[in-house]
């Protein structure tokens, strides 16, 4: 396979779209739908997954949550209707403004891929419903550790040189210490990762920093 001058590589999560919102909405419908006690015992089993597989997992731990409550007769129908919620939720209202434009921009110097992390169903539909599969071109590779996958993302997609463009300085620093000079790496401030200062500081800065996805143009990539 030709190899491509630039690949630009996206982020999702709080670099596209913003999560946070996502979140907020759910743990508000939780709230309405199963009280605040259940409501913080779903994050909790949210956090617990997340931990134990490296992802978010909203639908395993949806049904984790099924599974411990089940036998007390409790929230049936509710689970059922926050399935229906997190699947038919509408994702292209929380895309970042600028952010489809900006995947468009990136495409004149080289292919543009979405590089997330996820599970198998919910991500997908996310990124699909949101509109930025279809401006990605189809383009989207996910997995469970992105960082860790960088040798299939270059058989898929080889460059003499990559843009990774994301709101997590950790995800960039692996990948930095992987690439080296090959890879440019564009932090973007969106976000609760992204708006922690001390854990940011841990990390080596990233090549450019902007404070919102719509502001990412070539030009300053210097590349």
């Amino acid at each position: 396979m030709a190899k491509h001058a630039v690949v630009s590589l996206f982020d999702v999560d709080n670099t596209l779209v913003d999560n946070d919102r996502i979140v907020a909405d759910m743990r508000r419908y939780l709230d309405q739908e199963v009280g605040h006690d259940r409501q913080q015992r779903f994050w909790e089993i949210f956090e617990e997954l997340r931990k134990d597989i490296g992802y978010a997992d909203y639908l395993g731990a949806l049904q984790l949550y099924r599974k411990e409550v089940e036998g007390l007769g409790l929230h049936a129908q509710a689970l059922l209707q926050m399935s229906s919620f997190l699947v038919d939720y509408p994702f292209q209202d929380r895309v970042y403004p600028g952010a489809l434009d900006a995947l468009a921009r990136m495409g004149k110097l080289g292919p543009t891929v979405i590089l997330s992390d996820g599970d198998v169903v919910f991500q997908p539909r996310k990124i699909d419903r949101s509109g930025i599969w279809g401006a990605a071109e189809g383009n989207v590779l996910i997995y469970i550790h992105k960082e860790q996958m960088l040798d299939d993302v270059e058989r898929r997609y080889p460059a003499e040189h990559y843009v990774m463009v994301d709101d997590k300085v950790r995800i960039l620093a692996a990948m930095k210490a992987i690439w080296g000079d090959r890879l440019t790496t564009v932090f973007v401030r969106q976000g609760h990762y992204a708006l922690d200062t001390a854990g940011v500081a841990t990390y080596p800065p990233a090549d450019i920093t902007i404070e919102r996805i719509g502001d990412l143009s070539f030009e300053d990539l210097r590349i």
